[in-house]
């Protein structure tokens, strides 16, 4: 099994993430909720830092240093426990 990276991303309205997959398949994520902490505050306090987030080693980063858990975007949240990674990601997108 191949692990799942991010090799693109695409800043969207609001807080939202276009993510391009190792994959190939593409999803769209609210990250608003992650963007916790000194560190995004200028994240959300900038359009345009935000706007400015990029992938580097799998993940989204930005300028400021800030970066996001690749799991938890690419997986919408933390896994349930006793749910397989796939069926997981289905049970989110309900």
């Amino acid at each position: 099994m191949t692990l799942l990276r991010i090799v693109g991303v695409t800043p969207l309205d609001g807080f939202h993430l276009r993510l391009a997959l190792t994959d190939g398949s593409v999803v769209e994520r609210d990250v608003e909720r992650l963007l916790i902490g000194p560190v995004f505050e200028p994240v959300r306090g900038d359009r345009a830092l935000f706007q400015s987030a990029r992938v580097e080693h799998g993940t989204v980063v930005w300028p400021n240093g800030a970066d996001l858990c690749p799991d938890v975007l690419i997986w919408n949240g933390p896994l349930r426990e006793g749910i397989p990674p796939r069926a997981a990601v289905v049970a989110n997108e309900r």
